[in-house]
């Protein structure tokens, strides 16, 4: 039974300690006089496994399964990176969250947006925030997150549609009755400037606030790029009995930046100039959204055992971006071709997720159930305009890549509205047959109905489509701290499209696409502050539709995509003073089948390296002052599926310096490239490459009052 409030552990421990010496001392000294003792009632709550953090290792999570399990008894390799590590790292991102992340990788996403690729598979659109779809492209902030949770593998079970080779959670800061003052100022290179703050307190026996806000602004080592972001976030807990909690949220968030789509190749290569050359016209290509989101979680235990979750998620998104960028690769004349569009889209996502949690004891089995249900409806508004034909260049020089002629967005090239409406059911047993062995079984069913309607044809296309995602694991554990597992899990991506765009009269009728991962792994807590994890794995991307090699007129469904992979991970203490977070990763995603004249089989999937390292090493060298040190390694990878243009490899070096000041203030300086290395980060296609970034520094100061 989860205990909401309780006395504090320390008070606890102290009030035993006390019971203990005393009632020690009356049985060993004779000469002290009888006395009667009044009975001490001591209790403490046990922490939660998704509250049992310490420093970088976190021992559980209630996003896996929907249920308080141990990271240690989930058949499925997941990274957790704790509130420390991102206070460490300072990070502001999801780039910045996956950076020491084993089989994850960011890219461009087009300077608008966050897009990770998640063991081969490329997703603007599997976020989520405290388990709720958060899919609108943007980029997202952490100044109100206590912790990300990265899960690799299709995720359908749990999530519905999409998962297809993983998702990011984030975890959201909660009013709780221990008060909080934090202030975090920071300053960094290129005018970066942010201010945070984090303060919450018990309002009353049952209730309690929280109000998390931010504002930053800046520049970048890329010339005319800029960012301005704004949020706030307050939260209110209720305990209205003991068995009883709400939670209500509310967050206002902006961002508006320069939509940055890097440089363009140059016969095979990214063209050779200076990191800060932007291609394009800077001052034309900007991207902004707005954010306004509302939640409310109701959870209740009932006296038979059973517990009753609920919450409720609104969120209105207001998104658009324009770019003026490099369309083609630097030809033998030295000139490339610029391009422009203007995007807009509105969203409006409401989704109720309920689950109902029962542990049965059936003899010397026990099965933890949980069954639920989802409801959602996404209603979306998309544009976009180009210049009309003849209004770019299709020489611009690359020695003078700045396009400054006029740009007129008078061409609507698509516009069309989307009404999504989801519902779901799921059921899930995890099964404990004794200590040694465990299995987790869940099935879940989803009916997809889309409403299309294309506003430049008048063409309403009607679509539904009904998936069932199974998820099945076994555990065996030879001791209490080991665990070795094998699962299997599918996931879905209908035709509308992770943005819910993409539907045609042609794919209207096509199967959603399939992906199918195969899964062997193992967890070591080495102690209580050390977990190390292993897993070795099969995606397999079914239902890919390409046009018929046959008759071009038709389009066909293949099964063209696989990854098979290696992955290490570690986090928390080798010692009592050295911390570490990281992984390796060895992975060959490729193509299955011949997908067009270019995309062919055995090309390699884009932004995926056959191997990266990432190790992030802290070490506190005394109560005062800490260091640390971090190596990110990526293997030669491609810019696209076609495989013509090549991002060479690179290793980088990230440092940083601690000092706690006083018990109230903390000052911590970190350091991008350390060694001013020259590399490629990531790119969108063959011809929007990003270069990474030269030494670049952040000074941090964080007081707690």
């Amino acid at each position: 039974m989860i205990t909401f409030r309780s006395k504090p552990v320390w008070l606890a421990v102290m009030m035993a300690l006390s019971a203990s010496m005393t009632a020690g001392a009356e049985e060993t000294v004779d000469t002290v006089p009888e006395k009667i003792l009044p009975e001490v009632d001591v209790s403490a709550s046990k922490l939660l496994p998704s509250q049992d953090v310490e420093g970088y290792v976190a021992r559980g999570s209630r996003t896996a399964t929907r249920t308080e399990t141990l990271l240690k008894d989930v058949p499925q390799s997941i990274s957790v990176v704790t509130d420390e590590l991102i206070e460490d790292q300072a990070m502001r991102s999801v780039e910045d969250a996956v950076r020491y992340v084993p089989g994850v990788q960011a890219t461009q996403g087009e300077g608008n947006r966050d897009a990770l690729v998640f063991r081969g598979n490329q997703t603007t659109a599997d976020f989520f925030v405290d388990g709720m779809r958060d899919d609108v492209q943007y980029y997202r902030d952490f100044y109100n997150i206590e912790r990300v949770e990265v899960l690799k593998g299709p995720n359908g079970m749990i999530f519905g549609r999409g998962g297809s080779g993983g998702v990011l959670n984030r975890v959201s800061k909660e009013a709780s009755f221990d008060p909080v003052r934090e202030l975090t100022l920071q300053v960094g290179s290129y005018d970066q400037r942010r201010a945070a703050i984090d303060i919450g307190q018990a309002i009353s026996e049952s209730a309690a606030f929280r109000l998390n806000a931010v504002a930053e602004d800046g520049n970048s080592y890329r010339d005319g790029v800029s960012l301005r972001r704004h949020g706030i976030n307050p939260t209110i807990t209720f305990l209205p009995t003991d068995k009883t909690k709400i939670v209500l949220s509310a967050e206002y968030f902006t961002d508006h930046r320069t939509a940055d789509r890097g440089i363009p190749s140059f016969r095979g290569r990214p063209f050779q100039t200076d990191e800060s050359t932007f291609f394009g016209n800077a001052d034309l290509s900007e991207t902004e959204v707005e954010v306004q989101n509302y939640s409310a979680l109701i959870e209740h235990q009932f006296d038979n055992g059973v517990t009753l979750r609920n919450r409720t998620m609104y969120a209105d998104y207001d998104k658009y971006y324009q770019n003026v960028y490099a369309n083609s690769a630097v030809n033998n004349a030295g000139n490339y071709t610029v391009a422009a569009y203007h995007d807009d889209t509105q969203r409006e996502n409401l989704f109720n997720q309920t689950d109902v949690l029962y542990t049965l004891t059936a003899g010397s089995i026990e099965h933890r159930l949980l069954g639920g249900m989802e409801f959602g409806r996404q209603d979306t508004d998309n544009f976009r305009v180009r210049p009309g034909s003849g209004t770019l260049t299709t020489a611009q020089s690359a020695t003078n890549p700045t396009f400054t002629g006029p740009v007129v967005f008078n061409t609507r090239q698509t516009d069309n509205s989307s009404q999504i409406d989801v519902s779901a059911l799921y059921i899930q047993d995890q099964i404990v047959f004794s200590p040694k062995f465990e299995a987790v079984l869940g099935l879940r069913y989803d009916k997809f109905e889309t409403d299309f309607e294309n506003n430049l044809t008048g063409q309403d296309i009607d679509a539904d489509d009904d998936f069932v995602s199974p998820r099945a694991g076994l555990i065996f554990k030879p001791v209490e701290n080991v665990s070795v597992y094998t699962s299997y899990s599918m996931a879905y991506v209908p035709r509308a499209g992770e943005q819910l765009t993409s539907l045609t009269v042609t794919n209207a009728t096509f199967d959603p696409e399939e992906f199918k991962n195969y899964e062997v792994g193992a967890k070591w807590d080495v102690s209580t502050n050390l977990a190390l994890t292993a897993a070795v794995y099969k995606l397999e991307r079914e239902n890919v539709a390409i046009a018929d090699p046959a008759n071009a007129a038709n389009t066909i469904l293949i099964d063209g995509q696989e990854t098979e992979g290696f992955e290490l991970g570690i986090a928390g203490n080798i010692t009592p003073k050295w911390s570490v977070f990281g992984g390796y990763t060895y992975q060959e995603a490729k193509i299955t089948k011949d997908q067009s004249a270019t995309i062919t089989e055995g090309n390699r999937l884009p932004n995926t390296p056959e191997q990266t390292l990432s190790l992030w090493n802290k070490y506190d060298i005394s109560d005062m002052w800490s260091v640390a040190l971090g190596i990110i390694s990526r293997e030669d990878s491609y810019a696209s599926a076609d495989n013509t243009v090549e991002l060479p490899g690179y290793t980088r070096v990230d440092a940083a310096v601690f000092a706690k000041l006083d018990k109230n203030l903390r000052l911590q300086f970190n350091i991008e490239n350390l060694l001013d290395k020259e590399y490629y980060l990531y790119a969108h296609n063959n011809n929007n490459i990003t270069p990474g970034s030269p030494i670049a520094g952040r000074a941090t100061l964080i007081y707690d009052f």
